[in-house]
């Protein structure tokens, strides 16, 4: 057993403290040891690479299963950007968003689950890529709570605006991976600095592939701006760590946003089980 003399650093704020602690002082993480089962769990997620390595997990999940309930098959092809894509019903069954799921369907949870969803081994591919490379900055920078409520929020801002805009069918990571582009765009700027001028330069550079990527055909620039700017917005209104610790009321709407999507993404799977194999 560890020495509760020992110091460690807290999970979430990275400050140092002693072991023995039952809170940390100074943001107020419960059990920050991991002591407690409760604890433990709040220890595992809130190390930012563990926490993104679920999301991935996740998309990775929900990738399979969309090829598992195509029913005519996956594309196969020798074109790179069609191996791997599972077919329109079956994206449906599982949560894409867009007018016909929305309007026809009645589906307006899809705005949640359409993020975890990809049309073919590349997108998910480099989506997973780009997640793994911006989520832990954003995590570290704001939060795990705040991470998933921009992330969530952000891609739901995206689906929407595509709605706006009458685009049918859309599914991907991208509208919120945008959205974490934002928040961090937004920090750099604000925060200042040699750090936030580095953030700043980085992100812009970020900015400036999604719009050459936006010039490809099939790219849904609805969701990518719609993701961007409401990115901007909520980094602003929900405040970063170094301005503003994550307080109680940030980790209860991210873990009603968690609870909500895992409800939504459990009701696609299961309704989409049921479709398939009934």
């Amino acid at each position: 057993m560890s020495d509760p003399s020992t110091p460690l650093l807290c999970p979430r704020c990275r400050r140092l403290i002693s072991r023995s602690e039952p809170r940390c002082p100074y943001c107020g993480l419960p059990h920050p040891a991991g002591l407690h089962p409760v604890g433990s769990l709040l220890h595992w997620l809130e190390r930012p690479e563990d926490f993104v390595r679920a999301l991935i997990w996740v998309n990775g999940i929900l990738f399979g299963l969309s090829i598992l309930f195509s029913p005519t098959g996956v594309g196969l092809s020798a074109n790179p950007l069609r191996f791997l894509s599972p077919t329109s019903e079956s994206l449906i069954l599982l949560g894409a968003s867009g007018t016909f799921p929305i309007e026809r369907l009645g589906r307006w949870w899809t705005l949640i689950t359409a993020g975890y969803l990809h049309g073919g081994l590349l997108h998910i591919f480099f989506n997973m890529a780009a997640l793994n490379q911006i989520a832990p900055l954003i995590v570290r920078e704001f939060g795990m709570f705040r991470m998933f409520a921009i992330y969530t929020l952000g891609a739901a801002a995206g689906f929407y605006a595509s709605y706006l805009a009458g685009i049918a069918l859309t599914i991907g990571a991208s509208a919120g991976l945008c959205a974490l582009v934002g928040a961090a765009l937004y920090y750099g700027k604000r925060r200042g600095g040699i750090y936030g001028h580095q953030i700043y330069r980085q992100t812009s550079g970020w900015i400036v592939g999604l719009v050459l990527i936006g010039l490809l055909p099939g790219i849904n620039n609805w969701a990518h701006g719609g993701g961007l700017v409401a990115g901007v917005v909520l980094a602003g209104l929900l405040g970063y760590n170094e301005r503003r610790p994550e307080a109680f009321w940030h980790r209860l709407g991210g873990g009603i946003l968690m609870a909500g999507t895992v409800l939504a993404l459990g009701w696609a799977v299961a309704s989409a089980t049921i479709y398939r194999f009934s």
